[in-house]
């Protein structure tokens, strides 16, 4: 089991909201359902880019095979000074059984959200909470060529290219957390 808790992660100015079970039942009945569950305001283009319905089901698999995970799962909200919340992206990580030491992460941030600091910010506090788990030695991350804001998200957070990617056109980061034992 993973160390810490299903709490909500604080940040200077994020809240990362745990992503559980039935927050994704919640979500496929329809995001406002889960809006209200979660304590957060949906803007109009929610879902973010490629959190799509398949994306729900395949965390619901993963945490019926990896239930200590589901810590590593996160709604990314944006405070607001009158006590609202806005609801600005997600991020996550899953371990893969083909390589136990490390993990692969992913986040994913609305346009206008974008170019403020927030998903770096975001994927700091996770890389903090996958630190606490020591089987994981690294944590490695795909994007395209193009995306220069999610690039800029790797290399701010320690990130280093790795080389071609595991799908067509992508390419692969990765931050090592601790160093491999031969």
């Amino acid at each position: 089991m993973l160390p810490g808790s299903l709490d909500e992660l604080r940040t200077p100015r994020l809240a990362l909201i745990p992503i559980t079970a039935a927050c994704l039942h919640a979500e496929k009945l329809g995001g406002q359902i889960m809006g209200s569950l979660i304590g957060c305001e949906l803007p109009s283009n929610w879902p973010p880019l490629h959190w799509e319905p398949h994306v729900l089901n395949i965390l619901l698999e993963q945490y019926e095979r990896c239930p200590e995970q589901i810590n590593w799962h996160r709604y990314i909200a944006l405070p607001d000074p009158d006590g609202t919340r806005t609801l600005i992206g997600t991020i996550g990580a899953f371990w893969r059984e083909t390589s136990p030491t490390e993990c692969e992460m992913g986040y994913s941030i609305l346009p206008p959200y974008e170019r403020k600091g927030l998903a770096t910010e975001a994927a700091q506090a996770l890389i903090e909470l996958i630190r606490r788990d020591s089987r994981i030695r690294s944590i490695v991350a795909h994007t395209f060529p193009e995306l220069i804001g999610s690039i800029r998200v790797m290399e701010k957070c320690g990130f280093v290219f790795e080389g071609n990617g595991e799908e067509e056109r992508t390419i692969r980061y990765r931050l090592l957390l601790q160093p491999e034992i031969c």
